[in-house]
């Protein structure tokens, strides 16, 4: 599969998993994070986007150093968007950690949920400054992957 198709496929899938994290997110805020399920949603959606996120870059990118690549980047918003990413990584990951242990809300999580609100008001703005991307062409049909897949 062509590079291009591969990025058109992550970028779809990161508008809905970021629709998918906001609302969850939100959710999670109006109901005080109360209900396991709604917590166990939310992190297996924020792991699903988290990782289409590092194939997002990964797929620009490669295994160059990535903090180089993107402190480099002409766009503010991309590089301010990576940094706030990585904050709502780690603030996920040791909310992830409290909530394991005690199935409560603690501050960080309250962080974590103002950082990933900003991530996604950032990611919009992102997105809206490569909306040409999305409108160019559909997205990809599966009998086109299926083609570029034969030998």
């Amino acid at each position: 599969m062509k590079k291009i198709t591969r990025l058109k496929i992550c970028d779809w899938s990161l508008l809905i998993l970021a629709v998918a994290i906001l609302v969850s997110g939100i959710q999670l805020e109006t109901t005080h994070s109360t209900g396991l399920t709604s917590v166990w949603i939310h992190i297996a959606v924020g792991i699903l986007f988290m990782g289409m996120a590092a194939y997002h870059i990964f797929l620009h990118f490669g295994y160059s150093n990535w903090f180089t690549k993107i402190n480099k980047q002409k766009s503010p918003v991309t590089r301010i968007l990576w940094w706030i990413s990585l904050i709502t990584l780690i603030t996920g990951i040791i909310a992830l950690a409290h909530w394991l242990t005690t199935f409560t809300h603690a501050p960080i999580g309250g962080a974590h949920g103002k950082s990933g609100f900003l991530m996604i008001l950032l990611s919009s703005g992102h997105i809206i400054n490569r909306i040409k991307f999305f409108k160019r062409r559909q997205v990809p049909r599966i009998s086109a992957m299926k083609k570029a897949h034969q030998p």
